[in-house]
């Protein structure tokens, strides 16, 4: 950036958005701003041969030339070496735009209606033309195209890419963009991701990826969630920097029209083509779905929006899931409603080429997560059996931690997944942490949350570890200027993620008594309350039979029970379901099952010491008061994936054939000494799959002595009362 510096280039511009006070609140400079600056870039590209183009243009107009034979003229005229076509073919630049004031509305118009078909989708995304209208009214158009020329200072902003890269202007919007977003309260996680966590997440991606650079090779890098297109530049960037010769094709979708707008004017001036990003919700809201189906990439790197709702997607997904199962994207699953972000994931690994063992070249993922996809979902849950079905293909290759508040509108601790199906020989079966939470370095003025950032040495020792693949591996780093060294990456099993939850029961033991107490219960019993209640609904003399009928037994039952009245409990219920079935008979009553029941639910309370209840079968009956469940490691000889299916409601039989022994071990063995009364439902067993990277990198520290806290606490006293000394009383 030769002729300003990132922050001159930016306070430039941001100046010049101050202009709009008035006409446009702070949040609302975007609307005008960013096509406006994309304008400029063009202008500034387009700017050396624009005369060459019009007078090109007038003569193939006068011979009568179909606009297919015009358009590939001119995009030859405008420039040899391009493959897609860029031109203008109105009177207009920048500057003679401000040679006539009071028609520069109905000129810049006509000055971007000049422009090549491309060009013109990509301002038709902005719909800068009701803006054009309001800044006229406003007395604002004038104004701000003249301060892109010549701004007050004198300086010109000159936007063309050899004075601003592509990457660098990057930068230039995710700044703007950052600005303009704070000031409207956008979403946590939403929009732009920080250019060095896309660094990492290049450089991760492509490690031990040796064909990426080889000359001559052709490979597809992909965005679902491609924004202004940052990700796909940098990827790009990365792989170009050692494999000049290697043939990149991009492809990303976008499903707001401004950010598809950015990312298309900067493959525009790359002379990328543009009909690989795709306008559109990627999970399928109803009117647009994946556009890019049925395609494979060998790339993927995404940033999906954090905790963020998926209702508008809904309809769309579940149908997918419930007609389509595993021929479609989310055959594992479909996460809770409150956060969508698994779905994404789901969706780049139904992109993945084959892997190498199936003929396939195999695909590389990179996709930032908060924690919520780590841990988030009971055993037989959504998410679990994602993350399930994730581990158990040996697709998750690796988790990185990374440092907190390094987000420009969220400060929580966010994390790197690696997701591959050409794992390298030592890798497969593994899952490699690596804890880089602490791998970062104070910035010097904070930009939105964002008061953290990752330095090169960080993302090289990063990376370092990464390849290294050991176990325990320390790294040394610097944090906040200061030297640290830590335990940094830890190797597991694939099978050390999944466990098994099983329900443990424990027998209801009840004691019965009949007194007025107990008695006095029944009146709240459902069963015995609707007794007096009639179904009917239209013949009046029919219901109030049926209710008085009801009354009368309820008032039976009540004197059946004041006669069974009794100082002593009985602590077994099969004995008193004697008795009770012996004064019902007595009584002459013919009581329904329900009401039985509410008879005994009244009379009964729950007691240690009691009999335990037991059904027909002489089984045990479950209290579901004293029901717990335990979480056991798989077995180590457990081989995956296991024998179990993904839905919820899945049977268990095969998988229990593997582990119920272990399961009654560790009842016997953790449970049983504490409770003798123990046993497992092992129809309720399910399987669940965590990743809790946190408790593998927890380090004790244990607190300071308490003579030391005890000196400090002294210590401040003392300055306490030195001051108070100091305090004079008038």
């Amino acid at each position: 950036m030769t002729q300003h510096t990132h922050s001159e280039l930016v306070g430039l511009i941001w100046k010049i958005a101050n202009k709009l006070r008035g006409p446009y609140r702070p949040p609302q400079y975007r609307k005008v701003m960013l096509p406006m600056i994309v304008l400029r870039r063009l202008d500034c590209v387009l700017e050396e041969n624009k005369d060459k183009v019009v007078k090109k243009y007038e003569e193939l107009k006068a011979q009568g030339q179909t606009d297919e034979v015009i358009n590939k003229i001119l995009g030859k005229t405008a420039s040899k070496e391009r493959a897609h076509p860029l031109f203008n073919t109105s009177q207009y630049t920048f500057k003679k735009l401000l040679d006539d004031p009071d028609n520069i509305a109905r000129n810049l118009v006509a000055y971007i209606n000049g422009f090549s078909p491309k060009a013109k989708e990509v301002f038709e995304k902005f719909k800068f033309e009701e803006e054009i209208i309001k800044l006229e009214e406003a007395n604002r158009l004038y104004m701000i195209i003249k301060e892109f020329v010549h701004t007050e200072d004198g300086k010109v902003v000159d936007l063309h890419p050899d004075r601003v890269t592509n990457i660098q202007m990057g930068y230039v919007f995710e700044e703007l963009v950052r600005k303009f977003n704070e000031q409207a309260n956008e979403e946590a996680g939403d929009h732009f991701t920080p250019r060095e966590v896309i660094k990492l997440m290049a450089s991760l991606v492509y490690t031990d990826e040796e064909d990426v650079y080889k000359p001559g090779i052709i490979r597809t890098i992909y965005d679902p969630t491609c924004g202004t297109g940052g990700m796909l530049s940098v990827s790009e960037e990365h792989i170009r920097k050692e494999n000049t010769h290697a043939n990149l094709i991009l492809y990303g979708q976008e499903y707001n029209d401004e950010s598809y707008a950015i990312c298309c004017s900067d493959l525009l001036i790359k002379d990328e083509p543009l009909g690989n990003i795709v306008l559109g919700d990627t999970l399928g809201d109803g009117k647009t779905f994946d556009g890019h189906p049925n395609k494979r990439f060998h790339y993927m790197m995404a940033n999906p929006p954090f905790g963020v709702e998926w209702k508008p997607q809904k309809d769309t997904v579940e149908k997918e899931y419930k007609n389509h199962g595993f021929s479609g994207r989310f055959g594992p699953g479909l996460p809770r409603i409150n956060d969508g972000a698994l779905l994404f994931l789901l969706h780049m690994i139904s992109k993945m080429h084959p892997a190498p063992e199936l003929g396939g070249d195999g695909s590389k993922i990179a996709i930032v997560f908060n924690g919520s996809p780590l841990f988030t979902g009971d055993a037989g849950s959504g998410e679990s059996n994602i993350r399930r079905w994730i581990i158990e293909n040996d697709l998750l290759d690796t988790v990185v931690a990374l440092p907190n508040q390094l987000f420009y509108n969220t400060g929580i601790f966010t994390y790197l997944w690696l997701v591959t199906n050409r794992k390298t020989t030592k890798r497969k079966g593994k899952i490699q942490l690596i804890d880089a939470t602490r791998h970062y370095q104070k910035m010097g003025k904070c930009l939105g949350d964002k008061r953290n950032k990752m330095s090169k040495e960080h993302i090289k020792e990063i990376t370092r570890l990464y390849g290294d693949f050991g176990h325990e591996a320390v790294s040394k780093f610097m944090c906040e200027n200061k030297p640290a060294e830590k335990i940094a990456s830890k190797i597991f099993d694939n099978r050390e993620f999944g466990f098994l939850k099983m329900t443990v029961e424990r027998p209801l033991r009840l004691n019965f008594l009949v007194n007025d107490e107990r008695i006095a219960k029944l009146q709240y019993e459902p069963a015995f309350i609707e007794l007096a209640e009639s179904q009917k609904r239209k013949n009046q003399t029919a219901i109030d039979e049926e209710v008085a009928a009801g009354k009368n037994l309820q008032l039976a039952i009540l004197a059946m029970l004041a006669g069974m009245k009794n100082d002593k409990i009985i602590m077994d219920r099969a004995l008193f379901q004697k008795s009770l079935k012996k004064a019902i008979k007595g009584a002459g009553l013919d009581l329904e099952a329900p009401v039985q029941k509410a008879i005994l639910s009244a009379l009964s309370e729950k007691d240690p010491k009691a009999e335990i209840c037991r059904d027909t079968k002489g089984n045990p009956e479950p209290d579901a008061d004293l029901r717990d469940t335990e979480l056991v490691p798989l077995p180590k000889t457990i081989a995956l994936p296991l024998p179990i299916d993904y839905d919820k409601n899945a049977k268990n039989d095969e998988l229990l054939l593997l582990v119920k022994n272990p399961c009654e071990a560790y009842l016997k063995k953790e449970v049983l000494p504490h409770v003798s009364d123990a046993w497992i439902d092992h129809k309720k067993t399910k399987v669940g799959y965590e990743i809790p990277l946190n408790r593998h990198f927890y380090v004790y520290e244990p607190p300071r002595p308490l003579d030391l806290i005890e000196s400090d606490i002294e210590k401040v006293e003392n300055e306490i009362l030195g001051m108070l000394k100091g305090l004079k009383i008038s």
